[in-house]
C-alpha cells in the first residue's frame, strides 16, 4: 500500500498520459465501428451489445500480463432522437428490447474504454440514413442541429483553455494574459446561445462537463451549461486536468423531462452501507469486481432478471446511482457531443472525441455571424508543434473555417 501511495498519476507522470491515450484509442476505434452498425431496421440492444463485445476485446489487447485494472468506462448506448441521456435497453424488457432504429433519426452513440482507472468516454451524434438515400446531404434543420452542434463544441473547448496558456509575445505579455481571470460559466452559457441560436436552436439545459480523475468521472469541478433552476456549476478548467466535455443542443426549447423507460444505467458511489438482502449483496459485489465506479448497464451483470430486483435495495441507500432516462420536455431532435481531454503546456488536446464533421455535407442557409464568436473561433485550442497531422484534411465551410482546420492539426499538438 505504500508503493501504490507513492505513485504519481497525475499528467506530470508520462505513463497517465500513455493510459488516457491507450483508452481514448480503443473509445474511438470502437466508435467508428458501432457508428457503422446503425442503420435503420437495427435494435438498439444489439447495437450495445456488439459494442461492449468489441470494447472487452479491445481492451484485453492491451497492457497484457499487467497487474492494473482495465476494461470499460461507459457502456455503449444508442439514444433514440429526443433523448438526451445515455440509453441503453434490457433483453427482459421484451418492448424497449424491440426498439429499432428509423430512417432520418438524430441518435447519440456514447461509450467509453479505461486503462488503470484513467478513463475516456466519447459521444456522437449521426442522423439515420435511409435505404432509399444513403448518400443524400444533410439539409434543412438536421443540419442546423449537426452544425449548431458542432460549432457550440469548438467554442466552449475553447473558452476551456486556461488564460495564457497559448500566448505569444515577451514575457510581460504573457504574463499579462496569465493574470486574466478565466471566463464565468455565466458567459459561457450566454456566449454559447448565441451560436445556437445562429441556427435557431436552443443549449439543453443542464448540460454539463466534469472534472475527470482516476476511478472519478464526475470529480470536485463541473461546468454547467444554462442551468436549471438552482443548479451551478463549480470551478475552472488548469493546467494539468482532463475533462469530459459535453455539448448538448435541442431544435425544440432545450427544456427536458424525466421519461418512465426504467433506468439501466447506473454507477457505484463511494457509500458504505450494509445492505440486507442476499441478492443485493451479491449485486454489489459483482458491480465492484467488474465495473469499479465506472458507469455500467444492468445488462452487463450475469442474470439481468436478478440484477434488476437486487440493484433496487442499492439505489435505495445510495450505494449505488441510476441514472433517470431524460429526454427533451416537447419530444423535439437533440444532439450531443462528448469529449475527453487534457489540458498540458501545449494547449488542450483531444484525447478521445467524435470525428470532425464533412461540412459541405450540410445544406443550410444559416450561418455564424456575431464577430466575437468569430473571432473565438478563429484561435487555436493548442500550440503548433509542426508535426505532420495524421487526420485527413476535410472540405470546410464557413464560418470559422480557422477553428474546423484546428480539428485536423489536434495530433501534432497531443504529444505533451
Amino acid at each position: 500500500m505504500a508503493d501504490e501511495a507513492q505513485v504519481d498519476y497525475t499528467l506530470n507522470n508520462p505513463d497517465t498520459l500513455t493510459k488516457y491515450k491507450t483508452a481514448a484509442q480503443i473509445s474511438q476505434k470502437v466508435l467508428e465501428a458501432v457508428t457503422g452498425w446503425c442503420v435503420e431496421g437495427e435494435k438498439i440492444i444489439g447495437i450495445c451489445e456488439r459494442g461492449d463485445k468489441l470494447l472487452g476485446e479491445e481492451v484485453a489487447k492491451v497492457y497484457k500480463g499487467k497487474k492494473i485494472a482495465k476494461g470499460i468506462s461507459h457502456p455503449t448506448t444508442v439514444s433514440p432522437s429526443s433523448f438526451v441521456t445515455p440509453y441503453t435497453p434490457l433483453s427482459t424488457d421484451a418492448e424497449e428490447a424491440a426498439t429499432t432504429l428509423k430512417p432520418n433519426e438524430t441518435i447519440k452513440i456514447q461509450l467509453g474504454a479505461q486503462i488503470d482507472g484513467f478513463g475516456t468516454i466519447v459521444c456522437d451524434t449521426i442522423i439515420i440514413p435511409s435505404e432509399k438515400h444513403k448518400d443524400d446531404q444533410i439539409p434543412g434543420r438536421a443540419a442546423d442541429l449537426l452544425l449548431a452542434t458542432h460549432y457550440a463544441n469548438e467554442l466552449l473547448l475553447r473558452l476551456m483553455v486556461p488564460p495564457g496558456l497559448l500566448a505569444s509575445g515577451t514575457d510581460e505579455e504573457k504574463k499579462k494574459a496569465a493574470s486574466e481571470k478565466p471566463i464565468s460559466q455565466t458567459k459561457m452559457t450566454q456566449l454559447l446561445e448565441k451560436v445556437v441560436k445562429s441556427y435557431d436552436c436552443n443549449l439543453v439545459e443542464s448540460t454539463t462537463s466534469w472534472l475527470f480523475d482516476r476511478n472519478e468521472i464526475e470529480g470536485k469541478k463541473k461546468i454547467v451549461l444554462a442551468p436549471s433552476e438552482g443548479g451551478k456549476g463549480e470551478g475552472n478548467p488548469e493546467l494539468g486536468e482532463v475533462w469530459g466535455v459535453e455539448m448538448g443542443v435541442s431544435l425544440g426549447t432545450g427544456k427536458v423531462k424525466t421519461l418512465e423507460n426504467r433506468p439501466t444505467l447506473h454507477r457505484r458511489t463511494t457509500i458504505t452501507y450494509g445492505l440486507k438482502r442476499p441478492s443485493s449483496r451479491q449485486i454489489l459485489s459483482e458491480i465492484v469486481k467488474k465495473f469499479g465506479t465506472f458507469p455500467f448497464s444492468l445488462r452487463q451483470l450475469d442474470d439481468e432478471r436478478a440484477a434488476k430486483v437486487g440493484v433496487v435495495e442499492c439505489v435505495r441507500s445510495n450505494v449505488v446511482r441510476q441514472y433517470e432516462v431524460i429526454a427533451e420536455k416537447d419530444g423535439a431532435p437533440v444532439s450531443r457531443l462528448f469529449s475527453t481531454v487534457a489540458i498540458t503546456k501545449n494547449g488542450l488536446t483531444r484525447l478521445s472525441a467524435p470525428p470532425s464533421p464533412d461540412l459541405s455535407q450540410y445544406k443550410t442557409e444559416k450561418k455564424i455571424s456575431d464577430p466575437e464568436i468569430l473571432k473565438i473561433l478563429e484561435q487555436p485550442v493548442a500550440k503548433s508543434t509542426g508535426a505532420k497531422s495524421k487526420n485527413k484534411k476535410k472540405k470546410k465551410k464557413k464560418p470559422a473555417k480557422k477553428a474546423t482546420e484546428e480539428e485536423e492539426d489536434e495530433d501534432s499538438s497531443e504529444e505533451d
